[in-house]
């Protein structure tokens, strides 16, 4: 089931609202016309990348689909890069291209195929393995299976996610607030033209309000 805590919310509604300009609206067309098919990676780790996050965050029914592969990979093409890595760490594509070829050789290892090809239990047991550090392929070097996931894979893909104006309807996020910005910053405040979370069951007062959002 689709989440329901923002009924009827979406953030694009807003587009020729006060709460976006004219470089807003440029920001977000730019985000959503973005090319699908790879231009840093090659086809086949692009596709691991898409097998990797159907797993980390995977699509609910009625939810957002969200290019999580084109936003990693689009992030590497255009040279954006975290200004920091961790100790043993590549730069971001050498790392993850480290990474990917690294998995694909666990995969084979255990399963006989590589990691695009596995079944949804089979890649969840070799990503259980690389969360607790517990993959040896001599293909890693000297970044640890562990710091892949946290620091590069795990990471990339759950920004990646959030970065996509369907998931921010999916959490009633409104967007970037140029040029009115947020007012009510404290807890558990909203400013008017914010969604409206359900509570106590009232979904159909949440989607009346948010359907007026602006």
């Amino acid at each position: 089931m689709p989440d329901e805590r923002y009924p009827g919310y979406n953030v694009l509604a807003k587009r020729n609202t006060p709460s976006w300009n004219e470089r807003t609206r440029r920001a977000i067309d730019k985000r959503l016309a973005l090319p699908r098919e790879p231009r840093f990676f090659m086809a086949e780790e692009y596709a691991t990348i898409e097998a990797l996050a159907a797993r980390i965050t995977p699509s609910q029914p009625g939810g957002p689909s969200v290019p999580v592969a084109a936003l990693i990979d689009n992030k590497l093409h255009e040279g954006h890069m975290d200004g920091f890595r961790q100790a043993g760490m590549s730069r971001d594509g050498d790392a993850w291209r480290e990474g990917l070829r690294a998995l694909d050789a666990e995969a084979r290892r255990a399963y006989g195929a590589c990691f695009r090809q596995l079944c949804a239990g089979e890649q969840d047991h070799l990503l259980r393995k690389m969360q607790e550090d517990d993959l040896h392929d001599p293909s890693w070097g000297a970044m640890s299976p562990k710091t892949f996931f946290k620091n590069r894979m795990a990471s990339d893909i759950v920004f990646a996610y959030f970065s996509w104006p369907g998931a921010w309807s999916a959490i009633g996020f409104g967007g970037p607030a140029s040029p009115r910005g947020y007012v009510r910053m404290g807890f558990d405040e909203r400013d008017p033209w914010e969604a409206a979370e359900v509570k106590n069951g009232d979904g159909a007062a949440a989607r009346r309000k948010n359907l007026r959002v602006g």
